[in-house]
């Protein structure tokens, strides 16, 4: 695969009761296109510190290229504290300000942006001035811009995620955060109705938008698509749209039919949801639907 893909936003540590697991959807999107064979890079920020080393460490582990991560004297590696409490919708605590809230413009950035075939990025690495700027700086660069829209209460503005939106040539977000677009901008209907408004308002190429445990919906030129889901146990929910999105990717850039990207990404979100954490191992040529029963079935009997 030849594509070029830059990950631009945030690196960090989600704290668990279990313990610290990296995290940060521009990372864990990273990684989860890696196991698919892409070679994606990392553009973000890290502290001086135990934590941005082990996060360098980490991202090497897994084969992504950390020559795009900056490291900052000044702000700590980013810690965001997870409550799971409710397994189905993880709350978070995002602690600011930190290494990833100051990534600096550089010409060797935007040259690797400029000439990048797929540029990701998302909403709340534009929560902080420098980082915002760098943003702005380089979204008119890329080829394909797919914008991950990761609402995260209270680091946005409805003033940002429209120029957000208005960059982008693909957007995915979930059910909950279309209705709050929406509601924003005054549009009532079904799923479908309001993922056409978005469409059509910001001259997207593409919307999608999961569902969780009600699979997810997508919207192109050629119509409106929707997958059921998987039913799954689920130990965490952390990483899984992370999960579907870079699946979804993987699919769609290899032209692969709508309802079977839809369905693909699906079934590895899911999968995603049944392992504690953002990035546990696997390889996606052994996700199936029969797989992910079985292991299901398995889960149940023993809990």
């Amino acid at each position: 695969m030849q594509q070029k893909i830059v990950c631009f936003g945030e690196t960090l540590w989600d704290v668990l009761p279990s313990g610290k697991q990296p995290g940060g959807a521009p990372m864990n999107v990273a990684i989860h296109l890696r196991r698919n064979g892409f070679d994606p890079v990392v553009v973000s920020r890290v502290g001086d510190d135990d934590l941005g080393k082990e996060l360098i460490s980490f991202l090497k582990k897994q084969q992504v290229n950390t020559e795009w991560l900056q490291t900052g004297q000044t702000h700590l590696t980013g810690v965001v504290k997870a409550n799971i409490s409710d397994r189905n919708e993880v709350t978070y605590k995002i602690v600011e300000p930190v290494a990833w809230d100051y990534i600096q413009y550089e010409d060797r950035i935007a040259d690797l942006i400029s000439q990048s075939d797929v540029f990701i990025y998302g909403s709340l690495v534009a929560r902080n001035i420098t980082s915002q700027e760098t943003l702005f700086q380089c979204l008119p660069l890329p080829k394909l811009k797919i914008f991950d829209v990761n609402l995260r209460p209270p680091h946005y503005t409805l003033e940002r995620v429209m120029t957000l939106l208005g960059f982008a040539n693909i957007v995915k977000m979930n059910h909950q955060e279309l209705a709050e677009i929406c509601e924003w901008l005054g549009v009532e209907g079904n799923i479908a109705t309001q993922m056409q408004f978005i469409k059509d308002r910001f001259s997207l190429d593409l919307v999608i938008v999961t569902r969780g445990e009600n699979g997810a919906a997508a919207l192109n030129d050629t119509g409106f698509f929707e997958h059921e889901g998987f039913r799954v146990e689920v130990e965490d929910t952390i990483g899984s749209g992370d999960a579907f999105l870079a699946t979804f990717l993987t699919n769609y850039l290899q032209q692969k039919p709508l309802e079977q990207t839809l369905e693909r990404a699906c079934l590895v979100g899911a999968f995603l949801a049944t392992h504690r954490g953002a990035t546990p191992a696997y390889k996606p040529h052994e996700i199936t639907s029969e797989s992910l029963n079985s292991s299901n079935e398995n889960r149940i009997l023993h809990s």
